[in-house]
């Protein structure tokens, strides 16, 4: 039953997938178009500088948990898990006027938060705990789906579950179903903000999505001391342990089908051809499918991508600066017109002003990542994808967002910085190959989730596979994670089934 199988593209779910295939015995290799490893979450060295390129909030670790217990390993023996209390800060643009900086944290104690909400929203504490209540209720049933795959929706449904969704009434819109618990903008803003991790507008997203405040209030957030990076660390030095064989700068170039089999014979890249016996591709899977196969052997042709909804691009900055400043390791600022900032990035196409953005800092947690007496951050606005940024319209947008930022926050930093370095729409598109520059892949809308995502098989050529952010469960790095078992699934089915 020993294959040989490529990888194409090593983010987390090509680097978990080589793991789980390595362990049962195949011969795995991984090409990475690029001189780094880990995708978006990789490292930027400039300045004599090093940090993550992505936010460090490791979310879900039950589901972390289980990918290494899947593999045979305990997840407390590779990482150091800071559990980060107050978890964030955020702050409101209606604020900025006040003489002194105003904002709330949320700790993840549920007690502590109740008052900070209460001030809020006087006298929200019960409907709170009902929202919560039900969204707890909400992971624990929609966790039941994620470990499936699927191939029609008597897969995805059963009676039992179904009588559970409707129980639950999740069958609206997540903007519709928040206003049934809360009255003000603050607390939907709050609850709805991690929604732009999942790259939709809450007008936009299913109702289920509020089981991101079941994440968010109940399991904690976390950070992996030495960042991000060390996720893929410590995947790259699993899957050598099981013989797992890692190439960089070896960018995929063509699929080469053989027309009577209906399966890859060869894969040409920028550093040769591979043979393998089959395929699983990590990379952006509209890029996959229209670039690397022919028409006849697309599944999802241009005119499948063309009508889907991509998330939004980010803005971002990354900084050093040489002192120390008084916010969070993760800090909010939510935009007081969230209609308009929502309508310039999904609707008009535009660069939004005084827009809802994150600034991380983990130098606020993790002393290896900053000089002593300075601070590692980077700020991330969403943006529209598919649009062009020039120099001139990045001077003016970085320094509108630094203004911004001192503004609302009530701190300085320009005149600090030493080193900063600009990531945006034409780099997701250059560096990731993402389409329309979009900085997390398709966006979990209503009509793109489940089944409605883009399976993780080909129907058109038989030894191909898919995996990540593009195909089930989306967008995320736990999702990822649990993409990786569902295409091991998939591949040792059809293994049995062919050999």
């Amino acid at each position: 039953m020993t294959k040989n199988i490529l990888i194409i593209w090593w983010w987390f779910g090509g680097l978990a997938s080589a793991i789980l295939m390595a362990k049962d015995g195949h011969k795995v290799t991984l090409i990475e178009k690029n001189d780094h490893v880990g995708g978006r979450a990789s490292l930027l060295k400039k300045d004599g500088f090093e940090r993550d390129m992505w936010p460090s909030r490791y979310l879900m670790p039950d589901v972390f948990q289980k990918f290494f217990e899947s593999i045979g390993e305990n997840v407390q023996d590779h990482l150091t898990l800071t559990k980060l209390s107050p978890q964030y800060r955020i702050y409101f643009e209606e604020d900025t006027e006040q003489k002194e900086p105003h904002y709330i944290e949320i700790t993840g104690d549920i007690a502590k938060d109740m008052k900070t909400l209460e001030a809020i929203e006087p006298g929200v504490s019960d409907a709170f705990m009902d929202y919560l209540k039900k969204s707890e209720l909400q992971y624990d049933v929609g966790m039941q789906y994620v470990y499936k795959n699927y191939d029609s929706i008597f897969d995805f449904f059963t009676f039992e579950i179904l009588q559970q969704w409707l129980k639950l009434k999740i069958f609206s819109t997540f903007s519709t179903y928040v206003k049934k618990f809360f009255a003000t903008s603050k607390m939907h803003k709050i609850v709805q903000y991690p929604l732009v991790f999942l790259g939709t507008a809450p007008y936009d997203a299913p109702a289920l999505y509020n089981i991101m405040s079941h994440v968010d209030f109940n399991l904690w957030l976390f950070y992996p001391q030495g960042g991000i990076y060390e996720i893929v660390r410590v995947l790259k030095k699993i899957g050598k342990k099981h013989g797992v064989t890692y190439l960089t700068n070896t960018e995929a170039q063509q699929l080469n089908i053989d027309p009577q089999t209906k399966k890859i014979t060869t894969v040409q890249t920028s550093q040769g051809s591979f043979t393998p016996d089959l395929v699983i591709c990590n990379a952006d899977m509209a890029w996959a499918e229209t670039t690397l196969l022919a028409p006849e052997y697309q599944t999802y042709p241009a005119t499948y991508w063309h009508k889907k909804t991509f998330a939004p691009s980010a803005f971002l900055v990354y900084l050093w600066v040489n002192k120390k400043l008084p916010i969070l390791h993760h800090t909010l600022i939510f935009s007081e017109d969230r209609k308009k900032n929502f309508g310039a990035i999904f609707d008009t196409k535009e660069l939004p002003e005084n827009p809802s953005l994150y600034i991380c800092t983990p130098s606020k947690t993790d002393p290896t990542v900053a000089p002593e007496g300075r601070e590692n951050l980077f700020v991330l606005v969403p943006i529209p994808n598919g649009i062009t940024v020039d120099k001139e319209t990045e001077d003016r947008y970085e320094k509108m967002i630094f203004d911004y930022i001192e503004r609302t926050c009530h701190i300085s930093f320009q005149e600090n910085i030493v080193s900063k370095h600009r990531f945006h729409v034409a780099d997701f598109q250059s560096r990731y190959n993402a389409r329309n520059g979009t900085a997390l892949g398709l966006a979990h809308k209503l009509s793109q989730t489940a089944l409605r995502r883009p399976n993780n098989i080909s129907k058109k050529v038989k030894n191909l596979f898919y995996v990540g952010h593009n195909t089930n469960p989306g967008i995320g790095m736990p999702m990822v994670m649990v993409s990786a078992m569902l295409a091991h699934q998939r591949v040792t089915n059809y293994l049995k089934k062919h050999w």
